[in-house]
């Protein structure tokens, strides 16, 4: 389905609106702009909407463990106050405000005023649930023009919201455009690219690499990639083992957020061995409490166990010494950031704190979050550490995948990227 102008329309007329849209585009761009206020105010009313309820049911439908928590984020992340916060904390009143700057050796004065970039042609990640709606949601509040191409994924809830949020605000429909248009189709992706001023492409390396080829020069192109994240502990107690133990398994490990290895402040083996024995119960518990108890569910995860350990004994390895029911630990010489097995497992390994930045930096571009778990008279010392070394979230691991208003998303501010400054002599 594709949503234009407001409508509804077939896949099948995807070629005919695709021959217009330019027109539509320049059309939209001599005579309307979007006001921020009327995006808050649909946004805003459509959150409140969600906490009556009313899209119960279509949550409780989403592929993810608890629906009512995802609903209790979702509402705060659609409220007026979590959006207002989010501008002013991104923007600034620099971007938010017109103004007039007096440069030196008797230079004109110029006006200076952020402007939407344009055209956003948002590729989205089907990884998740709501993504490509908030994608949007970022590109509406910054006055562009959006074109999404949907995850194949996607389960509908995506075209339901954006079609709701049009019929609370009917000023918003020509800032709009939904395909759902595959992959493979190379011809109407690079039509829907050579129409935007910038492609936000979320997703793993090859997803980058083909928005690449489809951004001509000049547009603008951001990256929302795939990221590592990882838990660091010098110091620990039961009740901070519980957190991380909880947001491994909830988050199944599938976020850019959720933690794949855990590094200890330590060069003593001993020490790893000791941590996996008090943490593998823990982690065994909280996994029985969460994960689905079905033959289904438990056949994958023995399936996924097993195909571990059988690399694990190619690799010339040994295969997950602390092994449980659900969980696994796998203690290891090296000191890389790797992924986990995504199946309540993580690699736990060495790395001192004096070796923490040689030890990451290889993976400066993928760095992500790091739950940190310390002494508190240490927490400033390994924050800045692990700040040095290219990590741009440093939480407490319980809070890994926490989302915070008015945080950056991947060490940057995405409405500012929407946007571009015009200055003009007075």
């Amino acid at each position: 389905m594709i949503l234009a102008n407001g409508r509804i329309y077939e896949t099948s007329a995807q070629a005919e609106i695709l021959a217009g849209l330019e027109d539509a585009i320049s059309r939209t761009l001599s005579e309307k702009t979007l006001s921020r206020e009327t995006v808050i105010d649909a946004i805003d009313r459509l959150g409140r909407r969600v906490a009556d309820g009313e899209f119960d049911e279509d949550i409780a439908a989403l592929p993810i463990d608890n629906a009512m928590s995802y609903k209790a984020q979702a509402v705060q992340m659609l409220s007026r106050a979590y959006l207002e916060f989010k501008l002013r904390t991104e923007l600034g009143s620099d971007f938010i405000d017109d103004y007039t700057t007096q440069p030196p050796f008797g230079m004109q004065p110029l006006r200076v005023k952020a402007m939407p970039l344009g055209v956003l042609l948002h590729i989205s990640a089907g990884n998740v649930d709501g993504l490509p709606a908030f994608s949007v949601a970022e590109g509406l509040l910054t006055g562009n023009i959006n074109l999404l191409k949907l995850p194949q994924a996607d389960n509908g809830l995506t075209l339901k919201i954006l079609t709701e949020l049009i019929k609370m605000a009917p000023e918003i429909a020509p800032f709009l455009y939904v395909f759902d248009t595959p992959s493979s189709d190379l011809s109407a992706l690079t039509a829907l690219a050579a129409r935007s001023d910038g492609v936000v492409v979320w997703g793993g390396d090859a997803a980058v690499t083909a928005a690449r080829r489809l951004a001509a020069p000049g547009t603008r192109l951001i990256e929302w990639g795939h990221k590592l994240s990882f838990a660091y502990l010098s110091g620990y107690t039961e009740d901070e083992l519980r957190q991380l133990a909880e947001h491994i398994v909830t988050t199944r490990q599938l976020l850019c957020s959720s933690c794949q290895t855990i590094f200890l402040d330590t060069e003593d083996m001993q020490q790893i061995s000791a941590f996996c024995d008090v943490f593998l119960p823990i982690l065994e518990a909280t996994a029985e409490r969460h994960l689905p108890q079905s033959v289904d569910a438990a056949a994958e995860r023995t399936l996924l166990q097993y195909t571990r350990r059988l690399e694990g004994y190619l690799e010339g390895g040994t295969a997950a010494p602390y092994q449980s029911a659900f969980c696994s630990l796998r203690p290891a010489e090296d000191r890389e950031l790797q992924l986990s097995d995504q199946i309540c497992g993580c690699p736990v390994k060495r790395l001192p704190r004096g070796q923490l930045i040689a030890a990451l930096r290889k993976h400066k571009n993928y760095l992500q979050t790091a739950g940190l778990i310390c002494r508190e008279e240490e927490r400033a010392e390994l924050t800045a550490l692990l700040a040095r070394s290219g990590v741009v979230r440093i939480t407490r691991a319980g809070d890994m995948s926490a989302s915070f208003a008015g945080e950056a998303h991947d060490g940057d501010y995405p409405l500012r990227r929407y946007m571009r400054i015009v200055n003009a002599q007075t």
